[in-house]
C-alpha cells in the first residue's frame, strides 16, 4: 500500500460515535420528512401539496447526513471537515418535532470541539 492508501489507526470513539449517531439521525429525518409529506397530503385531500416543499426538508437534511456519514465511515476515511452547518440544521429540526436530530446535532457540535476528534480530523485530512 502506498501513504495515501493506508487507512489511519486509533479513530476515536467519539468520532466513531459522531459517525453512527450521523447515520441514524440521517435515516430518521427520511422517515420523518415522508412521512409528514405523506400524512399533509393525504389528510388535505391533496391540498397539502403546496405545503409539500417545507414538509419535505427533513427528508432532504437526512440525505445530506448519510452521506456525510458514509465519507466518514470510508476506509480509509475521505478527507472531510467538521460539518457544523449540518449541525446545526440538525438542532433546526425541532420545528419539525424531531428529537433524535436535535440531540444529534447537540452532540456534534460537543465532539466537533474535542480536541482528540479535531486531531483525527486533522490527520485524515493531512493525509489527503
Amino acid at each position: 500500500m502506498t501513504n495515501e492508501q493506508q487507512p489511519i489507526s486509533g479513530v476515536p470513539g467519539k468520532f466513531t460515535a459522531l459517525t453512527y449517531m450521523t447515520l441514524a439521525s440521517g435515516i430518521v429525518n427520511i422517515i420523518s420528512g415522508l412521512t409528514l409529506t405523506g400524512l399533509v397530503i393525504i389528510g388535505t385531500i391533496g391540498i397539502g401539496v403546496l405545503c409539500a416543499p417545507i414538509t419535505i426538508l427533513p427528508t432532504i437534511l437526512g440525505v445530506f447526513e448519510i452521506v456525510y456519514a458514509v465519507k466518514l465511515m470510508s476506509n480509509p476515511p475521505q478527507p472531510v471537515r467538521p460539518s457544523q452547518t449540518l449541525a446545526i440544521f440538525e438542532i433546526c429540526c425541532i420545528i419539525f418535532a424531531g428529537v433524535i436530530p436535535v440531540v444529534v446535532g447537540i452532540l456534534a457540535l460537543v465532539f466537533y470541539n474535542d480536541p482528540e476528534v479535531q486531531a483525527y480530523f486533522n490527520r485524515i485530512n493531512a493525509s489527503s
